[in-house]
């Protein structure tokens, strides 16, 4: 069984990452964690325990996810859920017996720093991003 302890991040792609970053810190108080090389294109804001990410649509990254927001493009990348436990076994167990399956275990950063993490996506197409804790 899963159990969610909190949510991790929000990935927002963006025609203008910038504009963003400056209302996320500005009008909500977040700060700029890190910054990621322009190619990869992604700011990371601390939003209190969690992180709000902003992806430049015309990045690598921000370039997966399709057209740009508007009617025919997403502004979602993903969300994560950082798990109480992270038993990868179990994990894979539970999404088996419910027809989903998980990408590859990978190490990505979060709230917490590195841990495990795995994509899985939900009926709609939504990517959720299953993350365990820091191994730092």
């Amino acid at each position: 069984m899963i159990q969610i302890r909190r949510l991790d991040h929000v990935v927002i792609r963006a025609r203008d990452a910038e504009t963003l970053v400056t209302f996320y810190c500005n009008v909500l108080g977040c700060t700029v964690e890190r910054r990621l090389s322009p190619d990869i294109g992604i700011v990371q804001l601390r939003a209190g325990e969690a992180l709000i990410d902003i992806v430049a649509v015309d990045s690598e990254i921000g370039r997966k996810g399709g057209a740009a927001p508007e009617k025919e493009g997403r502004n979602m990348d993903h969300f994560c859920v950082r798990l109480e436990l992270f038993d990868e076994e179990a994990i894979r167990e539970h999404l088996t017996q419910h027809s989903v399956v998980g990408s590859k275990l990978e190490t990505r950063y979060g709230a917490e720093g590195n841990g495990p993490s795995i994509y899985i996506q939900d009926p709609e197409g939504n990517t959720i991003e299953l993350k365990g804790p820091a191994s730092e």
